[in-house]
């Protein structure tokens, strides 16, 4: 998001990354820099295509599209969006390659197939390469959704980082894309959320606990985020190329410098309008939570950042499938219950909403019931593999999701016959 003055929950930005994989054996293409000279005669960074702009990232087989302005309006991004993944796999399709959702490649070996961007702004990724070795799963292979909200002053940024903090733990519930690596189970519903909060250790201030700390100010953020990231980097940053703003890398990210807060636990689904689908009731459920329904700002700003990463944890590796035990959580939520599934959770949060906010929800309901009930696309994915993790049988399926993603369409689970 470009620096602007919005106030909450007026506009918002998203950020969806996919893969380039070739047409038919779905192998990495490292072509993102021939794509886009394709496109404008010259190797860049972006490409602005009116309402979309699409971006490099760190490996040269992602290719990022996003709002090129904060938008009020999800449906029409979702058309937005449409338009310019057909117009990507079109071009795609001269090096016999297409798009491939998702939040991993599930055969991709990054320690052969890691090609970073070699172009303007690699010096940053080099350093990054250099500090922590990027021929990574979670580093090379992963790919997420961003929401970016707005917040127009401490006081709006306060309210806002109070209420994401209380849902980051939830949220690989909704979103969780990522079970394949290497070929293989991983036995995580999120693998990518699971190598995330690992991938940085050697410095931990950069990713923290995932949660963000009790920051409610400018100042406070500087303090306790900020200013520990700079003096933790500093050994590796004596020319200054890298600033604490971008390194940051909890679950959420405040950036003073465009009043916004961007939200990054989230996995890559299948077609944009199932991302735009969790990311309106997202909005809605922290709309639910600014309002101070079940719980005063003062307690949620209470809550520590230790007791919010153990659910964190749970739906990590279970997600819409984790038993949250923490009672006080769930009653912040709005449901008088001792324990309840991640499902349950959302569920009930999804009837709240819809109750509370029924223009915004309308245009989604029939994609955010399909996953209530379906499962999270990690779970959907489980189960049309059918215990089979060959490469056969995982190409199969993937190709089934590039198809749901060059047609908008949810991916719903194929069940063999039974002999």
């Amino acid at each position: 998001m470009k620096p602007s003055r919005i106030h909450l929950f007026q506009a918002y930005g998203i950020e969806l990354e996919y893969m380039i994989a070739h047409k038919d054996t779905l192998a990495i293409k490292p072509i993102t820099d021939e794509l886009f000279k394709k496109v404008t005669g010259e190797y860049c960074s972006d490409v602005e295509k009116g309402p979309v702009t699409w971006c490099n990232e760190l490996v040269l087989h992602v290719v990022e599209l996003k709002c090129t302005e904060p938008t009020p309006d999800l449906v029409q991004l979702n058309k937005d969006f449409t338009q310019n993944i057909e117009e990507v796999n079109k071009q795609l399709a001269g090096f016999e390659a297409k798009l491939l959702p998702t939040a991993a490649h599930p055969l991709m070996n990054p320690a052969k197939d890691t090609y970073l961007w070699p172009h303007d702004n690699n010096a940053v990724y080099e350093r990054y390469n250099q500090m922590f070795n990027c021929q990574g799963h979670g580093w090379s292979n992963l790919q997420s959704c961003h929401i970016n909200l707005p917040f127009y002053d401490d006081e709006e940024f306060a309210s806002l980082h109070a209420a994401i903090r209380l849902i980051l733990p939830i949220l690989p519930a909704l979103a969780a894309s990522s079970p394949i690596l290497g070929g293989a189970n991983t036995g995580f519903l999120d693998k990518r959320m699971d190598y995330y909060h690992k991938n940085q250790m050697i410095i931990p201030s950069i990713t923290g606990r995932v949660i963000p700390e009790r920051a409610f100010s400018k100042r406070q953020y500087h303090k306790l985020i900020y200013d520990r990231i700079a003096e933790d980097i500093a050994q590796y940053n004596e020319d200054d190329l890298l600033k604490p703003v971008w390194v940051n890398s909890r679950g959420a990210i405040a950036r003073f410098d465009r009043g916004s807060v961007e939200i990054r636990v989230l996995d890559l689904q299948e077609c944009p309008k199932a991302d735009l689908a969790i990311a309106t009731l997202i909005i809605c459920v922290l709309k639910l939570i600014v309002s101070e329904k079940h719980i005063s700002l003062h307690d949620q700003q209470a809550w520590s950042t230790d007791e919010l990463a153990e659910i964190l944890h749970l739906t990590i590796k279970k997600a819409e499938k984790a038993e949250i035990t923490n009672a006080k959580y769930l009653k912040i939520l709005g449901l008088e219950k001792s324990k309840a599934s991640a499902q349950e959770v959302w569920k009930h949060l999804y009837e709240e909403v819809k109750s509370e906010y029924p223009e915004e929800i309308a245009p989604w309901e029939a994609e955010i019931e399909f996953i209530l009930r379906e499962g999270t696309l990690a779970t959907r994915i489980i189960k049309s593999l059918g215990g089979i993790y060959t490469p056969e049988n995982i190409t199969m399926v993937y190709h089934e999701l590039a198809d749901c993603l060059a047609n908008n369409e949810m991916f719903e689970v194929w069940v063999k016959e039974q002999l």
